[in-house]
Parts: C-alpha cells; structure tokens; sequence
C-alpha cells in the first residue's frame, strides 16, 4: 500500500468560515482522505489555523483580547467545527507553534546562504489615523489593470494581478477607510523568486497530470506580463514570527516578523512535527512524511485549496523549498476548486454573506452538508447554493434513494421474517445482472476517487444506491413472499448485504450515515469490496440486525423557506 500526505489549505485565524471556504479545501481532502485508508493506505492528513498578521490583530482588537490569546480561542473553536464535520484530521495544528517557528527561521536561513533573499529598502503606506504601517492586504483602492474597486494592495481579487500598494488608485485604509495616508521608507526582505523561474517551469511542466485550472494559474504568474517577481516575506508588525536566519539575530531586522504567506505554507511541514509530539513520537517519524533523505521519497503528497491560493502552492511555496537546498518534499499533484456561490450572490467572511460552518451544523446534521457540497463541488466552473436545490438534493438522493433502501428493506424482513438475516433461496440471474453492474460501478467510483473527480464519484455512488432500488422494484420480493418465500428470503438476505456494502462504500462522503447502517447491521466489518459477490456474502442467515430510526429526514418547505430568509441577512 502506497503512502499518502495530504494537506488542505490552512483556514485563517480571524473568525468561523463559510461553506464556501470548506468545500473549497477541507472537504475534499477529507473526502479523499478517508477513501484512501478504506483502501488501506496509509495516509497522514494535516491542516492547521493560519494565525499570524494584521487580520489576527485586528480581529482580537476587537474583540478585547491579547492576540494570542485569541487566536488560543479560535483555534480551538474552528477545530471544534472541523469535528461537528467530522474533517478526519491526524493533526489540526497552529501556525505560531514552536514548531512553525523554528522551521520558518531555518528556511530563511538557508534562502539567505542561497543569496535568494535581498535586502530592499522600499516606501511603504502609513495610516496618520490607524498610527500604524498599513500590510498590503489593508490597503484598498481601485485596480490599475481592471478598475476593480475593492483590489487589494497585494492582490486583486476580481483579475488576481498581483499589485504593490502604490499601484492602487485612490488608495485608502481598510482598518478605518481613511485616506490620510503616507509613504515612508523602511527596510524589508525579498524572495527572490526571479531567480527561481526556469526552475520553476522546469518543475510545473513536470506536472502533466495536473487540472487545468492549477496550471493555467502557475503559468499566468510566471509568464504574464514581466514574470514571476521577487516578493515581499517581512512586515512591520507586532505578532508573527521574530525576522531571524535559524538561530541568529538578522542585523536590521529588529523587531520586524516574517509575512504571514511566507510562514503559512511552512505550517504543513511544522503541522507534521506537532503530530508527532502530540502522539509521542521521534522527529524521524515526521520526517519519513517530508524528507525525501529520511524516506518521503515514496510518499504521494497531495494538496487541496481554492484558486486564489494556487499561486502562492504552485509557486511562492515551493520557491522556498527548492531555493533551500535540502530534501524536503514537493507536492506531487495539487487539486484546485473555483468558488461555490451563495444564493445568487457570493460568500463573504467580511460582509457575512452565506451559511458559517457553525450556523450550518445548528440546522442539520453534517451528513446533509457533506452530501450536498462534494456532490457539487466547483470543479470545472464556479458552483451555487441555493436552498431549493439543497433541499432537492437532500430529498431525493440521501432521504429517497439511500434512507428508503434502508428503511423498506430491514422493515420488510422484520415484518416477513425476522430481525435476523434470513435463510434460503438461491439466487438467480436478477442478482448476478446486479452483481455484475455493482462491479462495473464500484470500480468506475474506485477509478473517479483515486482520479480526484469528487462531482463523479459522487454521481456514481448515487448510481450504486439506485442499483439497489431497480433491484428490489425488479425482483419485489413483497409480491414474492407470498408464493415463493424462500426466493424473498434469499433477495432480502442480499438486500440486507448492500446495506453494509453502502455504508462501506459511502463512508468517504457520509460517515456518520455508514456509520449508522453498520451498527444497525451489527457488522464491524468495514473491508473495501474488492470482490462484490463476497462483499454481498459477509452477513451470513441467522446474523441479527435492527431496524435502524430514518436515516434522513426530508427537509420540507416551510423549513427550507425559514433557512432562507434566515440567512439572507448580513450576520453580526
């Protein structure tokens, strides 16, 4: 069995996140997570809470508290959502560990003998009413490429050029709004990225079995315009990591930290050195996940992210790991998603527009959630949540399809037979057309998993639950009972075996679902069906089971039509 490192991309610190932000990330990396390990993988999956610059700041300002003790505090609130999803993380870690800190200065110390990091003394937006330099991303203006006007002075969101705050048009605070704004100069380091480009396409055109949407990102960046350009990696603020090369002072330096894209990344490396000490373990234990000189040479590493967060894995990221010399390992494909839109507009944290992880599990259980993002995951184009089609899709797929398979086929063997598998019969061509069309469709779903293609395996686990259905409406065994009861007996002793054999095969997407129809089987066997006909053989006659309560509860109307005028509001 292969081994795999997955990380998602690591949420910020300052507040709970939308469905957007999970679905765009977290999610799918948990779907895959938890397929490869049904197949027996091993499989170290890390994320983390992106904790440091001005949002962090700004966000316990606000609410009154010492910066990182906030950050305390939200971390362990998001972790707290990330179990109500129940996001299968080995390790949930924090980007100002110790452990994150010790590896940023030994990155920025290896750079600096590479002579990729160039000292810059540059002009930089100060706020007369913040009293404060103001970081890129708190300086707003329009954008001189599209005239967007809400670009950022790092980025701008609606064309994704990257920008210097000087750039911007009529630029102003976005702390307070004010344009009482000045340039001062300061002294700051740079990743000479530059001088990474020809490897950098060397390596990105490696890469052939990577989505479109992540390459063509990479290239833009690296090709546009005047190329891949050196980048910014200190700031001049209080809370982040102190500006050192490993251990030593960085002369000029004082009292600066490094910027927060240039430690985040960095986070996953450190996230896997938490794990081990949470768990007790010795440094060669992470290492074997990340250094291809201690055993990660036969590691697949996968990332998961949004597309505004390609540039910075494709390459500002592996920039750092290249340009230090040593054998860490580089992310072997990464999965990029577009935006999942709310309701004819989009998702917002700052205006909070949308459904917050928090709000979503208040209403309904994780399962409906889960359900309905993978199986509309933003793959190929931007996606939209609309409650009708929530609704439609919860109704049809998990409460119409699945929870009625259930429901019909335990209740019906109770009422016929007994709460016990039962015995007689043999089957016949009905149930070898369905073994066999199982076999076709598990192995398509194995082939879309392993591929990555979360909308199409999703479609053809439903296709799996239909399967189960045309059969019992093929074969009825209620009209078979009647006259020939030990053919009934031996179509529900199958049925009662696809019960087992979906909670198997849907665990990735609804665990908590799979984890009901095995209990309700009274079966711990959970093993990946690689042979459908022994797959259906696992509950022998005579094997107990109950009659589990319904699975899923249709969402009606007046509930949906109350969720959406809920949330159509701007959230405190």
């Amino acid at each position: 069995m292969a081994r795999h490192l997955i990380t998602s991309a690591i949420p910020y610190i300052n507040g709970i996140k939308h469905l957007g932000n999970l679905v765009g990330s977290q999610l799918p990396a948990d779907l895959y997570a938890r397929y490869l390990r049904g197949r027996g993988h091993e499989v170290l999956f890390l994320c983390a809470t992106d904790e440091h610059g001005t949002p962090a700041e700004l966000a316990a300002a606000k609410a009154g508290k010492p910066v990182a003790d906030y950050c305390a505090e939200m971390h362990d609130v998001q972790a707290k959502i990330a179990k109500g999803f129940r996001l299968s993380f080995d390790h949930f870690g924090r980007s100002s560990s110790p452990q994150n800190h010790k590896l940023t200065q030994h990155f920025a110390g290896r750079l600096a003998q590479a002579d990729l990091i160039r000292e810059v003394s540059e002009k930089q937006v100060y706020s007369n009413t913040d009293k404060r330099y103001l970081p890129d991303r708190y300086i707003e203006g329009t954008c001189p490429n599209c005239g967007y006007d809400k670009a950022r002075g790092d980025q701008c969101e609606n064309c994704t050029k990257q920008l210097d705050p000087t750039d911007l048009i009529d630029p102003r605070s976005a702390i307070s709004g004010s344009t009482d704004l000045e340039v001062r100069e300061t002294k700051h380091l740079y990743l000479c990225q530059s001088k990474m480009r020809d490897q950098l396409n060397a390596w990105i055109d490696s890469k052939v079995d990577w989505p479109v949407l992540t390459t063509s990102i990479a290239r833009k960046w690296l090709n546009d315009g005047d190329g891949l350009q050196d980048r910014g990696i200190t700031r001049d603020l209080d809370w982040g990591i102190p500006v050192k090369k490993g251990d030593a002072d960085w002369p000029g330096m004082e009292g600066k930290v490094f910027y927060v894209w240039f430690d985040a990344p960095i986070e996953y490396i450190a996230c896997a050195a938490e794990w081990a000490e949470a768990n007790g373990l010795q440094e060669a234990d992470w290492e074997r996940w990340w250094r291809t000189d201690k055993g990660a040479d036969d590691v697949q590493y996968t990332q998961f992210m949004g597309k505004d967060n390609v540039p910075f894995h494709t390459l500002s990221f592996p920039s750092t790991i290249l340009g230090s010399g040593e054998d860490w390992k580089l992310v072997d494909y990464i999965k990029s998603f577009n935006y999942l839109n709310y309701d004819g507009g989009q998702f917002s944290t700052s205006q909070g527009r949308g459904v917050f992880m928090d709000q979503a599990l208040e209403i309904l259980p994780p399962d409906y959630w889960r359900w309905w993002l993978l199986s509309h995951v933003p793959e190929s184009s931007d996606s939209e949540f609309t409650w009708e089609n929530f609704q439609s899709s919860v109704n049809k797929d998990l409460a119409d399809v699945l929870g009625n398979f259930v429901s019909r086929v335990t209740k019906f063997c109770r009422s016929k037979f007994s709460e016990a598998v039962p015995e007689g019969g043999q089957w016949g061509a009905p149930e070898q057309a369905l073994i066999d069309e199982l076999t076709t469709r598990i192995r398509a779903y194995e082939g879309h998993m392993e591929a990555m293609e979360v909308r199409k395996s999703a479609a053809e686990l439903r296709a799996i639950w239909v399967a189960g259905n045309e059969y019992l409406q093929t074969v009825a065994p209620w009209t078979a009972v009647k006259t020939d009861p030990d053919m009934a007996a031996a179509q529900i002793r199958l049925a009662l075996n696809l019960i087992r054999l979906y909670a198997v095969l849907s665990e990735p997407f609804i665990p908590d679902a799979s984890a009901a129809m095995l209990t309700a089987m009274r079966c711990t066997d959970d093993s990946w069906p690689e042979d459908v006909t022994e797959a259906l053989h696992v509950l022998p006659a005579g094997h107990a089971f109950d009659v589990p309560e319904v699975a899923f509860a249709k969402i009606t109307d007046e509930a949906r039509e109350d969720w959406q005028e809920r949330f159509s509001g701007v959230r405190d």
